[in-house]
């Protein structure tokens, strides 16, 4: 099991006001699953997204990941954790506006220790799997919203996570340019990768293999779901 979460709570304080985002919720995801993490505004999934890819930890429950426990430990390990483990796709991209795509996929590999000669070989077989290879000097601006994406999802790949946590990547993209990035990710997962997705969007949730819809803090349903095919 890659990941297993149980009783997972985070409660904020505000105030002498306590609001309960996530409320004791249960989770399991095998390695190789392709989920999406669905619900409203407020319904607490970026959240319970913070705390699986290590960004927050609970207030209450315990978190496995790849059998390691990891909702007790402190800032510097859950660093590491991310770093060697999981793989983060952001809607804003959240690349370097002044370094090329190879020097912004090659970034986990530099925070790893990776030498220089290893980082470069691996980023450009990184960029050669999202078809980027001939965009690998080109800075982000040089680049459409897709490719700046593709670079994003390169750089989630260069370390070979066990997890890619993709926040509403397709969020500011028109719609055939998000069914593009769907297919790469498609991909990814047929690749033997496991990939959660946070979106609100249904034709997006479509192309995975599980939809967990959270309401309230709480899960609402988990189905599995007949992926979406490529048109």
């Amino acid at each position: 099991m890659l990941i297993q979460a149980k009783g997972i709570k985070k409660i904020y304080e505000v105030g002498v006001v306590q609001i309960e985002a996530v409320a004791g919720v249960d989770l399991d995801v095998e390695k190789n699953e392709y989920v999406a993490i669905m619900g409203p505004s407020g319904s607490g999934k970026s959240t319970f997204m913070n705390i699986l890819g290590c960004l927050d930890t609970p207030t209450e429950g315990s978190y496995y990941l790849n059998g390691n426990l990891v909702s007790n430990l402190g800032d510097d390990e859950l660093a590491r954790i991310r770093n060697r483990e999981i793989g983060f796709v952001f809607q804003t991209f959240n690349l370097l506006p002044r370094s090329s795509a190879l020097q912004n996929v090659e970034l986990p590999l530099i925070y790893g220790g990776v030498p220089a000669s290893l980082r470069r070989e691996r980023a450009m077989e990184a960029l050669r799997s999202v078809g980027l290879i001939d965009r690998s000097t080109h800075r982000p601006s040089e680049l459409s919203g897709g490719q700046r994406q593709r670079v994003a999802i390169a750089r989630a790949l260069v370390t070979n996570p066990s997890l890619i946590l993709a926040d509403e990547p397709t969020g500011n993209l028109d719609s055939r340019t998000g069914e593009e990035i769907m297919l790469i990710f498609r991909k990814i997962h047929e690749a033997g990768n496991t990939i959660l997705i946070v979106t609100h969007e249904e034709y997006i949730a479509e192309h995975t293999r599980r939809i967990v819809r959270l309401l309230d803090g709480k899960i609402a349903s988990d189905v599995k779901n007949g992926a979406k095919k490529p048109s």
